[in-house]
């Protein structure tokens, strides 16, 4: 099955998790140094005093929980829709390695610049997605 849209789907879920585990195996070594309680953690902003790798790991986590959310709506319809050919495969996968080098970049050197071309790279590949299928619903193209 090569053209489904669930494997990228799935690969930005798995990167997803990876960053998660990124984000605790950087933040709770962190916390035991600054002498930070788990139940000192409670509120927003409470974790701003931890080192920037700590910090780093934890914003793109959230990140990945935000604009992605789209993605994973984009790709799920393109899929039920029938739509899910070379060109969709392409464009989630390219989608998914952005993201995944705006992880490791933010994550580890945390260039704000290069961050920005790649997150911006992969809005651009997202639009793409969901204007190429809304001219294919309504019947454009396809």
């Amino acid at each position: 099955m090569t053209n489904t849209l669930i494997a990228p789907v799935m690969g930005l879920v798995a990167w997803s998790l990876v960053m998660w585990l990124w984000m605790y195996a950087r933040r709770m070594p962190a916390m035991g140094k600054a002498g930070i309680k788990p139940q000192d953690a409670a509120f927003p902003g409470s974790l701003n005093v931890l080192p920037a790798p700590a910090r780093q790991a934890a914003d793109n986590y959230n990140h990945l929980m935000e604009q992605p959310t789209i993605f994973y709506a984009a790709a799920l319809a393109i899929q039920v829709a029938g739509h899910a050919e070379p060109v969709a495969v392409h464009l989630a996968w390219a989608y998914v390695v952005l993201r995944v080098l705006h992880s490791l970049v933010q994550a580890t050197i945390n260039i704000v610049l290069l961050r920005f071309a790649l997150f911006s790279a992969a809005t651009i590949v997202l639009a793409i997605m969901v204007v190429r299928e809304l001219v294919i619903l309504l019947g454009g193209a396809g």
